[in-house]
């Protein structure tokens, strides 16, 4: 079996910086990390490894320091590390970074083998948007299983996938064929520790780095800020509230008591909301 990891390597976002003229995220000098969510991921590609047997590879797209990102995964315990660099591929959006990461995938695929299982954790800490795992399934003609919380089996034998995912209002528990990309939510395991033999093994792994040509991209105004059609207008901090947080005592009250007083102090700053409960009520 072939697992793929989509990992990226993201700001520390305690120490974000965004620039004032074209809205995007300035990465110089500000640390780095691997985002939290394909931590997830990860854990989760490589338990199946564990239990199934095969390899999993780790895919990233970024800058050249994103080595930093993959010889982690690398030590971690991932079997082998691919990273997509090129100038070109500044500046993307979603749009832009699906297509770049699904043709470096279909590359993979003939180079090391086609991937039974892609991995993406939900979303990115930088971006929030949880739009690049669904838009490589979909440039690669995936079934997609977003927001999943468990792998509850998998059988290769027959092809099949069942999953645990969160939506509104409970959990689904979906089977699908493979292949099929995954997107994982945060908390959905432990993410374990990287033995001594990975890490000394991830310091001297080659990692395989692709331009956007050897990745099979022909058309490059597709890739970067000229392939990305999103327009951030205007990038702002929350305006602090004026009104400070009404703090209620709790010490020697009972919970009835505390209760009300709560309940009185949400009717005095809202007195509608007292006679929209009682007019519902009443109906």
């Amino acid at each position: 079996m072939h697992i793929l990891i989509c990992i990226k390597q993201v700001p520390d976002s305690a120490q974000i910086r965004v620039h004032p003229v074209t809205n995007t995220i300035m990465r110089q000098g500000v640390p780095t990390i691997i985002n939290p969510y394909d931590l997830f991921a990860l854990e989760e590609a490589l338990r199946l490894r564990d239990a199934y047997g095969g390899a999993v590879t780790s895919l990233s797209m970024g800058p050249p320091m994103a080595e930093d990102a993959l010889r982690k995964a690398l030590s971690y315990g991932a079997d082998r590390a691919v990273l997509l660099t090129d100038r070109y591929f500044a500046g993307s959006d979603t749009l832009a970074t699906s297509l770049a990461l699904s043709q470096a995938i279909a590359k993979v695929g003939e180079t090391f083998g086609t991937p039974d299982i892609v991995f993406t954790g939900k979303q990115t800490i930088d971006g929030d948007t949880a739009q690049v795992g669904p838009g490589i399934a979909k440039r690669l003609d995936l079934q997609q299983l977003t927001y999943v919380a468990r792998i509850a089996s998998l059988d290769l034998a027959a092809r099949e996938i069942t999953v645990e995912r969160r939506c509104e209002g409970g959990m689904q528990l979906l089977k699908s064929r493979l292949p099929c990309l995954v997107t994982m939510l945060e908390g959905t395991n432990e993410i374990r520790r990287g033995s001594l033999q990975d890490a000394l093994r991830a310091a001297r792994t080659h990692i395989v780095k692709w331009s956007a040509a050897e990745a099979g991209i022909e058309d490059l105004t597709r890739c970067g800020l000229r392939g990305s059609p999103t327009v951030v207008k205007r990038v702002f901090a929350p305006t602090p509230r004026a009104e400070k947080a009404q703090r209620i005592e709790t010490a020697e009250k009972t919970p009835r008591d505390v209760a009300d007083e709560l309940v009185a102090a949400l009717f005095s700053r809202q007195p509608k909301l007292a006679h929209e409960l009682a007019f519902n009520n009443d109906a």
